[in-house]
């Protein structure tokens, strides 16, 4: 008995020890507000029942007018027949911006069972007002500026985008950042085609932009505007000269009030409508130096940066015949990527390989960062003494404007003779060839000898016979087993492809739920998964191997019509652009949502027509 109540003390520790790893407890705030606006500060706890949260009386550039009130939400879900169920508990405080800057919302902690648990801290930015705002009513929405753009007339204050490089005069192959931001006061109705530039003379490195950002407040021009990095690229310009980006464009259709108003009960109401406006970035020059001539090293790498050299080897008291390795390690910040390998030379008697070269870096606002390693690997054929020169590394030094030259310390090389060596082999060779030569020599073999029974033939024998039945067998089995896996795959794909409707159909429930309950963020990357996960299992390519451009040739091939294609192409780009608008109406994804119906419905609709 006693051992029983041991096992169950046990148990139930564990329970709530693996309880206990599920909580959570994180802030929530905006990263971005105005001065006179007020903002919800939130602690969320998930997985436990909280008591007695502690927050800080007094917060830094903010006063606290309310809080904490407390909503508590429950939720299960169903998943192969395995329920699980999550509680969420948020604290909410109400705060009012007085000082502009960057502060830090602090952390909160929280009581649950008989542990303490501490909240992340955040931090938010506050800007100045606009500099025609009206004051900020007390609970009002932080909004930019009022429009005033019109129907059919989008003003270009309104909505633009800009090309924001980090720098526009750099030294050849010097790193420079580009980044196409969105500004807008405006609501997003629908995006169009987007189109950047063509970065010629620039090799180019693409930063991977958050598959979620969302759109945030950021003050230009005396304006405040909601913002979005739509590309951000990395460029290494590869000839000197004035390098001019040309235009880039996006094609966006906005929220503009009509100038008509209709009677409502809360009064007189705008009536709005839809403008659609093209957009492009100014051309930008890039003026590009080259690289002076005078004290160029004649070993240069090409590096451009700022870098360290780290040059090391594997040993230097070897036998012969052994492995031995040299690595240099490159680390620092510039075109990582385009430093041409170090020139080791080696004895001429060595065995050497194709250098290995490893990459490890990322991308960051002033070049490539992180440490290219290149590993050398050669094997001492013959013992005796060997020096390898010291190895340089040449670069141009963007801190200092001037070329730097470092370099390894030369290695002495002790071989040994190899004792695994045959006893035939003399060790007194002057070179390679000559022990080529003599291995080359075949002596006369000595011992007993075997001789083969002449009445004994290989033709007709068993052996014979199975050596060509076995792959005829062989070769039969695996065209039978080939074949069944094609029907197999094609009943697969046929599956998929007829199921295609009730999955997206399943899907557009979730989204419609989403839509009612106003889940903005739920309700778009439901939508997209409805679509992407539809066309993939209809035209039976997976969802990683989509892309606009293969779904169009696709979808032709099916004989599709270019307006159901351009109306799946427009609900993917509206989709994913709308999850960064700032405030989409419930009529636009109400829009979206109905769009998508059709347009699934459509397709449907001819494929029966074809077969």
């Amino acid at each position: 008995m006693k051992k029983y109540l041991i096992l169950l003390t046990l148990l139930l520790i564990s329970i709530s020890k693996i309880c206990a790893d599920n909580i959570t407890f994180v802030i929530s705030a905006p990263a971005s507000t105005v001065k006179g606006a007020q903002i919800q500060l939130q602690y969320v706890l998930k997985g436990g029942e909280g008591r007695e949260i502690h927050v800080p009386d007094e917060i830094k550039g903010f006063d606290v007018l309310y809080g904490p009130s407390v909503s508590q939400m429950y939720s299960s879900s169903n998943i192969n027949g395995k329920v699980t169920s999550e509680s969420n508990i948020t604290y909410t405080y109400l705060l009012l911006a007085k000082e502009e800057g960057t502060f830090t919302l602090p952390s909160a902690s929280v009581k649950v069972g008989g542990s303490n648990y501490k909240s992340n801290t955040a931090q938010i930015k506050v800007l100045p007002p606009d500099k025609n705002a009206q004051p900020q009513q007390p609970g009002q929405q932080v909004k930019p500026t009022t429009s005033s753009s019109t129907a059919g007339n989008v003003n270009p204050n309104d909505a633009f985008v800009r090309a924001i490089f980090s720098k526009t005069k750099v030294k050849e192959q010097e790193a420079v950042t580009v980044t196409f931001r969105f500004y807008t006061v405006l609501n997003i109705r629908d995006v169009g085609k987007i189109q950047f530039p063509e970065f010629e003379g620039f090799m180019t490195e693409d930063f991977e932009l958050p598959a979620n950002r969302q759109m945030a407040l950021e003050h230009y021009n005396g304006r405040n505007y909601y913002t979005v990095d739509v590309k951000k690229t990395l460029l290494f310009p590869q000839r000197s000269g004035k390098m001019t980006i040309p235009s880039g464009t996006m094609e966006i259709v906005f929220e503009v009030a009509s100038g008509k108003k209709v009677q409502t009960f809360f009064g007189p109401q705008e009536v709005m409508t839809e403008a659609k406006k093209t957009l492009k970035t100014t051309p930008v020059t890039v003026d590009v130096s080259a690289l002076p001539i005078q004290n160029k090293p004649a070993n240069f790498s090409g590096g451009v940066g700022d870098f360290s050299f780290k040059p090391s080897i594997s040993a230097e008291k070897i036998k012969a015949n052994d492995a031995v390795t040299i690595k240099l390690d490159i680390t620092g910040t510039g075109n990582l990527k385009l430093i041409k390998n170090p020139e080791v030379k080696f004895p001429k008697d060595f065995e050497t390989y194709d250098p290995n070269v490893k990459n490890d870096f990322k991308l960051t606002e002033n070049g490539l960062s992180g440490t290219k390693s290149i590993e050398y690997m050669f094997i001492p054929r013959y013992p005796g003494k060997f020096t390898i020169p010291a190895i340089e590394f040449s670069y141009f030094d963007t801190r200092t404007g001037a070329y730097k030259t470092v370099s390894s310390p030369s290695y002495t090389l002790d071989v040994d003779k190899d004792p695994n060596a045959g006893k035939n082999v003399s060790t007194s060779y002057s070179s390679q060839k000559e022990l080529e030569m003599e291995q080359d020599i075949r002596y006369l073999k000595t011992g007993s000898y075997s001789f083969t029974d002449p009445q004994s033939f290989f033709v007709g024998s068993l052996s014979y016979l199975l050596w060509y039945l076995i792959p005829l067998v062989l070769f039969i089995a695996f065209t039978i087993a080939y074949r069944k896996q094609i029907k197999a795959n094609a009943d697969i794909a046929m599956m998929r492809t007829k199921k295609a409707n009730k999955v997206a159909t399943k899907r557009l429930k979730l989204a419609k739920k989403y839509l009612q309950m106003q889940q903005k963020d739920s309700f778009y990357e439901e939508i997209l998964r409805a679509v992407w996960g539809y066309l993939s299992d209809k035209l039976t390519i997976p969802v990683a191997d989509l892309n606009r451009e293969n779904i169009e040739i696709e979808l032709l091939k099916y004989g599709v019509g270019d307006d159901l294609i351009s109306q799946f192409i427009n609900i993917l780009d509206t989709g994913e652009f709308a999850r960064y608008a700032p405030s989409e109406s419930g009529h636009a994804m109400d829009d979206l949502y109905n769009n998508t119906v059709d347009a699934i419905g459509k397709m449907e609709s001819t494929i029966k027509k074809i077969k």
